[in-house]
């Protein structure tokens, strides 16, 4: 008898099992419930280098953004801060090469873009003083090339630009550029801008419905044409072709407690790379195949310690190695991948 409700009870718990797997695509709950349970069994990808950089008391500021050059092997940070150097500049090794102060004022977001032909750094400032609302190109050395927006005036015009709180921008090999504005303040909206700065399309309006934004803070692009958009303010990803700026999906499942703040890929694009600023997490998001979107599934994830609060991040297209810019811990760390990953995707 007890063999008999044994089977009984194992032939229950299997029926579960298939009604559990036939519904998960279409039930939030159950898949937040497999979201929860994966995080268990979550495969480790990346370590801390607690050796980067060298010398850490270069940092002595507020530490919102970074970015790499990975031609040329550099790392660029940009922080916050009365009488210091704005933006520092370290090898990807480690070592301390320079600073410089010029005309930035209040950093949020920056993009290294380096070309065979030329070698320069893109930075969102969100100041109030005369150098504020704009986004600014340097020179590798800090000479200031292009201003775009009217600087000290905020607006949502788009001729001539204005901007209002523009977190950070994605430039692609062709020049192209999309500029997520919207770090509170007028404006929530995604633009793409053509090498010329001409206005290509743009999705520029507040709410929570498909192509509008609250705090759209982070974007970049993938080899396959899509865009992605950190919504942080409706806790979601949002998914736009990058040709015609037609809105091709969302992800909410993963970001219940908190939005991403930062978006990236892997050089292999296997993965996204995503902050949590107020959880002090990175998760690392499967990417989706050519043609769907689907639901967000997380592979792996880092829990940093509290109040770190991983702001923006960037990703080495040559090393693989994450960047991450803690304004809580006034730092930037770098994570590498591990031996097993690091193979893979240089095979």
């Amino acid at each position: 008898m007890a063999r008999f409700w044994f089977c009984v009870a194992g032939a229950g718990c299997f029926l579960a099992l298939l009604v559990l797997h036939s519904r998960i695509r279409d039930s939030p709950v159950l898949r937040e419930f497999v979201f929860q349970v994966s995080w268990r069994t979550e495969e480790i990808l990346y370590r801390l280098d607690v050796g980067w950089p060298k010398h850490s008391e270069y940092f002595t500021g507020a530490t919102f953004c970074v970015a790499v050059d990975s031609l040329n092997r550099l790392v660029y940070v940009a922080q916050r801060g009365e009488n210091i150097q704005k933006v520092l500049v370290f090898t990807e090794d480690g070592y301390f090469l320079r600073a410089w102060n010029y005309t930035v004022d209040t950093p949020h977001g920056m993009f290294a873009a380096s070309t065979l032909h030329e070698q320069s750094v893109w930075i969102t400032d969100v100041g109030s003083g005369s150098y504020g609302h704009t986004i600014k190109k340097y020179s590798s050395f800090g000479d200031l090339v292009q201003v775009l927006g009217t600087p000290g005036k905020k607006g949502s015009g788009l001729n001539p630009l204005q901007f209002d709180n523009p977190a950070e921008l994605y430039v692609e090999d062709t020049g192209d550029i999309y500029i997520v504005d919207g770090d509170g303040g007028l404006n929530n909206r995604l633009i793409k801008l053509s090498q010329d700065f001409m206005v290509l399309w743009l999705h520029g309006e507040n709410g929570t419905g498909p192509a509008k934004f609250s705090i759209p803070h982070s974007v970049t692009v993938d080899s396959a044409g899509r865009v992605w958009v950190a919504d942080r303010g409706n806790k979601r990803i949002q998914v736009f072709d990058k040709d015609t700026g037609e809105w091709l999906g969302a992800w909410n499942n993963c970001f219940t407690e908190e939005g991403p703040s930062s978006v990236r890929f892997t050089p292999d694009e296997k993965y996204l790379v995503i902050a949590q600023l107020n959880l002090s997490r990175l998760l690392f998001v499967a990417a989706p195949p050519v043609g769907s979107i689907g639901y967000c599934s997380v592979i792996s994830s880092i829990q940093l310690a509290d109040q770190v609060l991983p702001h923006l991040l960037d990703v080495s297209g040559k090393t693989g190695a994450i960047y991450v810019a803690e304004i809580g811990a006034r730092q930037v760390q770098k994570y590498v991948p591990l031996n097993s990953y690091f193979s893979s995707f240089h095979s």
